[in-house]
């Protein structure tokens, strides 16, 4: 099916598309040795009878879990989801901030104790006693440092995801380290903070670790955004979504990769 933007302009004039009043998000808190961690969860009430999915949303260096909530919208695309926006803690950042005075998450294995993977142990956790979630459809996304930790949480978690969907981020680990999965990569041509250049070699990099057989052909296109997708015989398709703009998160971006999840089951 190809996405067009009057196609998702429909969408979102509709139901189920745009439930907002219906997909609220509630602030729930954990504590995870010692340190207090927040999150906003949206719960669908079927998650109390039959299997959810779940998505694990992640904003940038300093983001938080309200302007992700806002921007991602993955609640109101995705209703009968179970969605978590995780809200990052005072971090150093690998390109700004280094001093760490805004919030984001662990660059990398074994940096700041790991706290945050194992904040993302924990909410799972949490979330799988309180409610039925689907074993097999858990995913991750996340944008600028929040897609670098979702690269992280592939490389250290990687059996928990049926796929992933990365925005404008490069992974902190080497790529060939990572076991295939279905990917979605989000990048802008003119990216002034995580390079195009870069960003590209990331994305040749996923296509030759999920075994991309072809060329790629058009899976979807919204607004500026172009979707492509490689398919390949293991069952792990790489997704590249290219818009010509920046860093900032293409706001035809959360369909396209609600869309992409909807697909992946994990084997």
């Amino acid at each position: 099916m190809r996405i067009t933007a009057s196609l998702l302009l429909l969408m979102s004039a509709g139901l189920p598309w745009a439930r907002a009043a219906d997909s609220p998000v509630t602030e729930r808190n954990w504590t995870v040795e010692g340190v207090a961690r927040t999150a906003l969860v949206h719960v669908p009430d079927s998650a109390n009878r039959s299997a959810a999915p779940i998505v694990f949303a992640f904003h940038g260096h300093g983001g938080t879990m309200n302007h992700a909530a806002r921007s991602f919208s993955y609640h109101t695309i995705w209703p009968e989801a179970v969605v978590v926006y995780m809200q990052g803690l005072n971090t150093p950042g690998k390109l700004t901030d280094s001093e760490g005075k805004r919030p984001g998450w662990q660059p990398g294995r074994g940096d700041q104790n790991d706290r945050d993977l194992k904040f993302f142990d924990a909410v799972l956790a949490s979330l799988k006693s309180d409610y039925k979630i689907d074993d097999k459809r858990i995913y991750a996304t996340g944008h600028s440092n929040g897609g670098a930790f979702t690269y992280l949480l592939w490389a250290t978690r990687g059996d928990v995801f049926a796929a992933v969907a990365p925005s404008a981020a490069i992974p902190g680990i080497e790529i060939r380290n990572l076991k295939p999965k279905p990917v979605l990569h989000v990048a802008g041509e003119t990216d002034p903070l995580v390079k195009w250049e870069w960003q590209k070699r990331t994305m040749e990099a996923l296509r030759k670790l999920n075994g991309v057989d072809g060329e790629g052909t058009e899976w979807a296109k919204a607004g500026d955004l172009t979707c492509t997708i490689y398919q390949s015989k293991t069952g792990t398709p790489f997704v590249s979504a290219i818009n010509p703009g920046g860093h900032k998160f293409p706001s035809e971006a959360p369909a396209m990769i609600v869309k992409f999840l909807k697909e992946q089951t994990k084997k």
